[in-house]
């Protein structure tokens, strides 16, 4: 770029699928003053060297509705841009090894088919006929999805950019972002590594891995680590003569994609790999990581008894790339709680490609209404914590999230790395007590009371939990006699000054106006009506109440009420 403009009504840091996504999506609601910072080239960070896999299912309900966005925009972005993005509706395939996978399969399925995806549930033979070769021993069922594909991640990129510039958005390469220009705690503008500033209205920082150091300039939480991801392309097979669905195999850690007649097969493995510890290298662009064959050795061998062929198949490619990977294994998106105007889209722990349309138009819509266009508090930055941004909370965290992607997703199922960092002052005495704890936005908490004779740690299932009678054993206890609840990982806000109580009668959906001393449960409102939060109020003086909210959602109530209270 020869002279930055001097101002933008948009400035978004990051030349990846993301930040383009955003930028397309930003000219197509109204918003043509789009300035797209990319230091290096566009998609030379993770975005290039990505399988491509676009999946229409996704855990929850709102994850799936932006899946299936994705997936159509796909469908019709290269009509609406004129450029080709590779895009192919391949279907895809996943296989189960035992009965807990396909009961996982079966549930998805059904909320699959809510929302009309089409999904089948099939047998291993049926698997057979969408894979020929494949080992079926110890297969048990499995699921299909029709509508699923691949895409070239360079080409959709490209697409995403050339749309935004036909919609007036102006991108520049080899143009470094310094800094946050920061005014009364408000995103104004960047600071170019050349020295030339930029005003805005809002900034959006789509800068994927050297997103977190990025941020930590100016103090802000943004807790994200790179892992390497490693995935190998064979020569030419003989027997593939035409498309496969893409196969995934998650008891074995293992996906399988049809690549132009070679095979691309790629790992989540249980034990991760974190990257990147001091710091994401300044002049990292279209690079590769050091090969690590022991590494990725015992998921070799597995696949080659899975699919027998690729053991005559010769290795063009063994690739080691960095992705960015989050403590709960969903993205990050959203306004920053520390700083207005300053919004977020990172840590997509590899499937970046395939959430990139569905993030990039509800965080345009965000920008644009000033408030998010559906529930999205499954990837709301806002659920995030200051502890969880520590270099060794996320070190060890990454070693078990990037294969929480293919491992079973158990109802309650806890993690098992960086834990302990938020204790109760009773927390030794619930142990002695037989709690068996779990984990919420850091708190160590009970979930359960064990006997003397029980032992429920790391026991899960589909089915009725073995923990069942214990529970009744606690509700029994409860109503017959006396109960000491320990609430002290539930945050209490203070709100307090001559217009306490007008800010609580805007924003609560109880009458406030209460007696000093007096209790009353109630929900915060959104000036649309809908509700933020579930909070219990105790008026302590006349201008003085207490708020307690709930755990998890700490941060978020927080900025909720500092905002509307000032």
């Amino acid at each position: 770029m020869n002279q930055p403009p001097q101002d933008a009504e948009v400035i978004i840091i990051g030349g990846g699928i993301i930040g383009c996504s955003i930028a397309f999506h930003l000219t197509q609601i109204g918003i043509k003053d789009v300035v797209l910072f990319e230091r290096q080239k566009l998609t030379s960070g993770t975005t290039w060297h990505a399988a491509g896999l676009v999946a229409q299912l996704r855990a929850s309900q709102n994850m799936t509705r932006l899946a299936q966005y994705t997936a159509q925009l796909f469908k019709d972005l290269s009509d609406i841009t004129g450029q080709e993005t590779g895009y192919q509706q391949t279907g895809s395939l996943t296989l189960a090894l035992n009965p807990e996978r396909l009961e996982e399969l079966k549930r998805q399925a059904t909320l699959a088919r809510a929302f009309d995806i089409d999904c089948e549930t099939i047998s291993p033979e049926d698997a057979l006929q969408h894979w020929p070769g494949l080992n079926i021993e110890q297969a048990v069922g499995g699921v299909y999805l029709s509508g699923d594909g691949q895409t070239n991640p360079i080409d959709t990129t490209l697409a995403f950019a050339k749309g935004a510039r036909q919609g007036g958005a102006l991108i520049a390469e080899d143009t470094e972002v310094a800094r946050l220009i920061i005014e009364d705690d408000r995103a104004v503008g960047v600071q170019l590594r050349s020295g030339e500033s930029i005003r805005a209205k809002t900034v959006v920082l789509a800068g994927g891995m050297w997103s977190r150091h990025f941020a930590a300039q100016h103090q802000i939480t943004l807790p994200l680590h790179a892992a390497e991801h490693f995935y190998l392309v064979t020569e030419p097979i003989p027997s593939f003569t035409s498309m496969r669905p893409t196969l995934r195999i998650p008891d074995e850690q293992t996906y399988y994609k049809y690549d132009a007649g070679k095979l691309l097969l790629g790992a989540f493995e249980l034990n991760a790999k974190p990257w990147g510890m001091s710091g994401i290298p300044d002049d990292f662009c279209f690079d590769s990581l050091p090969e690590d064959f022991t590494h990725f050795e015992p998921l070799l061998d597995q696949a080659v008894n899975r699919f027998p062929e690729l053991e005559q198949a010769g290795i063009q490619l063994f690739f080691n790339g960095p992705e960015s990977f989050t403590p709960d294994n969903r993205y990050l998106l959203g306004e920053a709680p520390e700083i207005k105007q300053l919004f977020v889209a990172a840590g997509f722990n590899s499937i970046g490609i395939q959430s990139s349309g569905g993030a990039g138009k509800v965080l345009a819509d965000w920008i644009k209404q000033g408030r998010p266009p559906m529930d999205l508090w499954d990837v709301d930055i806002r659920r995030t914590f200051p502890f969880q941004n520590s270099d060794h909370f996320l070190f060890d965290r990454t070693h078990e999230s990037l294969g929480l992607l293919y491992d079973l997703h158990w109802p309650d199922r806890q993690f098992k790395t960086a834990r302990n960092q938020r204790l109760s002052p009773l927390h030794s005495s619930l142990i002695a007590n037989g709690a068996l704890m779990g984990e919420v936005a850091g708190y160590e908490r009970p979930l359960v009371y064990q006997g003397k004779d029980e032992s429920f740690a790391g026991i899960y299932t589909y089915g009725r939990p073995i923990w069942f009678d214990a529970c009744q054993r606690e509700c029994d206890a409860i109503r017959g006699t006396v109960a000491l609840f320990d609430q002290s990982s539930y945050p209490i806000y203070a709100l307090s000054g001559a217009s306490a109580l007008t800010c609580l009668q805007w924003i609560c959906g109880r009458d406030m106006d209460i007696e000093i001393n007096q209790v009353v449960y109630t929900q915060l409102l959104n000036d649309a009506g809908g509700i933020e939060a579930d909070v219990t109020i105790l008026r302590s003086a006349a201008n003085e109440f207490l708020i307690t909210g709930g755990c998890a959602t700490a941060r978020r109530d927080a900025y909720f009420l500092k905002t509307h209270a000032e």
